[in-house]
């Protein structure tokens, strides 16, 4: 009788690939987890319970057959399980590294409701599509037919090239336009390479462009190019922007030199790491090596901020959130990760104003958590006469995302937008009520997850498919 190889969470205790020491990962913007060697990923994806109603499925946004691939790295046939995983996911070593898995997939694992410690689902999904990448079993984009219909996407984040490559393995002619020099978005750009090295996106694109689809780079939308010429050079038209509207402080003080936006901050990092000169960085205006950091906000955009800071050699660095850590917006993991580095955070502590031009401290209003929002989170009230000041030689505001006015921006009044400034779309189509034009992503959503935005982009292709086909059933009668 053959061997049980699940079901091992009572004798096999959860363990997560060796993390290196915070002194040695403050050095460099390398990842800070090792890979799983091959038994040890066995042994962590031997101990799902294959239960009945995999929760983890059910909470991950794209459904992915996560016990099943579980089983079949358990079993060593890794090739089967990474086959299985990129049916579901176009990115999986990606979501492996940066998708907040304490919130999705582990978060609702069955046997960390047990007691016994989640499945580390996360590394091994990473682990299964990087071993993928050496064996060679990551293939071209090969169509088995080709199409004449085009579709123009734009944005080349995780929406947008979710999207180019379902259309593109149907043989649709795709052309992506994107205002970064670089295809990826917030992947490329916007996440530090201690999360999500840059290697790891650049091979994804350079996947895509082998498969044929193309890139127009440095091409701003409504500069550059009219929105009206490319809805005429394409069948159907994709809108994956994202949203890189940064919200403001404010108080008095806050337009001072040397408060700057989190975007801004970690796309000129994340430039250096590539070996580009980046003046703002070279001058010092956004590096924050030598200077004391304040970075106000309690999201991953804070956290990315933090850490990067450290990286960069800070003397200090100080995260302001209005909330309790309970509840704050990003990872625990990574607010561990962050103390473990150095950080310190001032909970309870919103910014009341700022002095100096440049700015020279922030002015720390203590909060306290008061009634309920109207999400039902405790909103947060100051103290009255709770104040102190903070030494601050560069403030970074990560305070999240708002969408453009893009109806402005691209001379389209019949783009319909919410209230939020988000374009109007159809859920899961992405059908805006302009014809053959989708929209996905953050700039439907608003501020969200990577894996949502794959997970749009992969729903709009394929209702974009389904409405180049009734055009072309329309056309042969």
């Amino acid at each position: 009788m053959a061997k049980q190889p699940m079901l091992k969470f009572i004798s096999v205790d959860r363990d997560m690939p060796e993390k290196r020491g915070a002194e040695k990962r403050r050095q460099d913007f390398d990842e800070i987890y090792a890979e799983f060697a091959d038994a040890k990923a066995k042994e962590q994806a031997s101990r799902c319970s294959q239960c009945g109603v995999p929760y983890c499925q059910t909470h991950c946004p794209l459904h992915n057959n996560i016990p099943d691939w579980l089983r079949l790295t358990a079993e060593g046939r890794l090739k089967e399980a990474y086959e299985l995983s990129q049916l579901t996911n176009t990115f999986p070593e990606i979501c492996g590294r940066i998708c907040p898995q304490d919130r999705l997939c582990e978060g609702n694992c069955v046997i960390e409701q047990s007691g016994h410690g989640t499945v580390t689902i996360g590394a091994v999904e990473k682990y299964i599509t990087d071993t993928a990448w050496q064996e060679g079993w990551v293939e071209t984009i090969n169509p088995a037919q080709e199409r004449a219909e085009s579709v123009g996407i734009i944005g080349a984040g995780p929406g947008g090239l979710a999207a180019a490559d379902v259309l593109r393995r149907a043989g649709v002619q795709v052309t992506v336009y994107d205002r970064y020099d670089r295809g990826g978005g917030l992947l490329t750009y916007g996440i530090p390479g201690f999360k999500l090295e840059k290697d790891v996106v650049m091979r994804r694109v350079e996947q895509l462009e082998k498969g044929g689809v193309t890139f127009k780079l440095n091409c701003d939308v409504g500069k550059d190019i009219t929105f009206d010429e490319i809805r005429s050079k394409h069948n159907a038209v994709m809108i994956a922007t994202g949203v890189y509207k940064s919200r403001d402080l404010q108080g008095p003080g806050a337009g001072a030199n040397g408060i700057v936006r989190a975007i801004d901050y970690l796309t000129a990092s994340n430039r250096t790491c590539f070996g580009d000169s980046v003046p703002e960085f070279e001058s010092g205006e956004l590096n924050a090596e030598g200077k004391r950091i304040v970075v106000v906000g309690g999201g991953d955009t804070a956290m990315d901020c933090v850490r990067t800071a450290i990286r960069q050699g800070a003397t200090s660095v100080t995260c302001l959130y209005r909330r309790d850590r309970d509840n704050m917006p990003g990872s625990q993991r990574e607010v561990q990760n962050a103390e473990e580095e150095g950080v310190k955070f001032e909970w309870l502590s919103a910014p009341k104003g700022f002095a100096g031009d440049p700015v020279t401290s922030v002015k720390v209003q203590k909060m306290r958590l008061g009634a309920p929002d109207a999400t039902g989170r405790q909103s947060p009230e100051p103290i009255e006469g709770a104040e102190h000041d903070e030494p601050a030689d560069l403030v970074i505001k990560a305070l999240g995302f708002e969408p453009e006015d893009i109806p402005t921006l691209w001379n389209q009044k019949d783009l319909e937008v919410t209230r939020w400034g988000t374009i109007k779309a159809e859920f899961t189509s992405g059908q805006t009520a302009m014809d053959g034009v989708f929209a996905v992503g953050d700039i439907v959503r608003g501020a969200s997850l990577v894996v949502w935005a794959i997970r749009d982009g992969r729903d709009s292709a394929a209702a974009i498919l389904t409405y180049l086909n009734a055009a072309q059933a329309v056309a042969a009668e």
